[in-house]
């Protein structure tokens, strides 16, 4: 476990892409619960969304320096938003989490806090007391997680949670490029390297809500051939390792 220490400022890191009508509640949400309590910066990454989320963010938070959006039109993907909101934080401890609401805001602080005796705190479904309200999602998503974890022989039971908070000091010393692209599959990566660099991780539970506005973009079908295979790289990658 690593030492204790005192966090004061939080960065929180948005991945967006057609979420017009949920990203002012979420960061409003945000500004809320986390502000209370620390010196807050919001970093909207959105590629580009069609349906106007970008714009809506700045003109509903124009002049507020806490909040910052940033509109790319190259090397677009939600691995890559995150990591491109990684790079650009300032604070002693980043927030990774979804745009569509289904993470709970009010969650942030308990985490933060969390993280002053762990590297990295992650927020799992399948953490005992974890629970996700589409129940069809809850039991394919434990059955993926159960298949990674005996796969890459670890401990951790959501793989695929995307909803974190980590030490700056410790994600500055992971090698992003090569965690930061694809889908979610990103999140595998994440801890695999974190784990390996020695990094303390921990999960604590969480409960996952249904989206309440806009489209998911998730192909199930997709997402197991795209998660599977990221998984299986992570572990021919750790071979190659071990052999040299």
């Amino acid at each position: 476990m690593s030492n204790i220490f005192e966090i004061s400022s939080v960065t929180v890191v948005i991945p967006t892409y057609n979420e017009a009508g949920n990203i002012v509640p979420l960061i409003e949400q945000i500004v809320q619960h986390v502000g209370e309590k620390y010196e807050i910066e919001v970093i909207v990454v959105d590629d580009s969304s069609p349906d106007g989320t970008a714009q809506i963010a700045m003109d509903r938070f124009a002049g507020d320096g806490r909040v910052r959006i940033v509109k790319r039109t190259e090397g677009r993907g939600l691995g890559s938003a995150v990591g491109h909101g990684m790079k650009l934080a300032t604070s002693d401890v980043v927030v990774g989490l979804d745009a569509d609401l289904t993470h709970n805001p009010a969650q942030i602080p308990d985490m933060v806090h969390v993280c002053e005796r762990f590297d990295l705190v992650s927020a799992s479904r399948f953490a005992a007391g974890g629970s996700m309200q589409d129940k069809a999602h809850y039991f394919s998503s434990f059955v993926f997680n159960l298949w990674v974890r005996i796969l890459l022989g670890t401990q951790i039971q959501d793989n695929l949670a995307g909803f974190f908070v980590v030490r700056r000091s410790v994600l500055n010393k992971l090698p992003q490029e090569k965690i930061f692209f694809g889908y979610g599959d990103y999140f595998i990566r994440l801890l695999y390297f974190a784990q390996r660099s020695g990094a303390s991780v921990v999960e604590i539970p969480t409960h996952y809500t249904l989206r309440t506005s806009g489209s998911s973009k998730s192909n199930y079908l997709k997402m197991v051939w795209t998660y599977s295979s990221a998984a299986v790289r992570v572990l021919l990658g750790e071979k190659r390792i071990l052999r040299k």
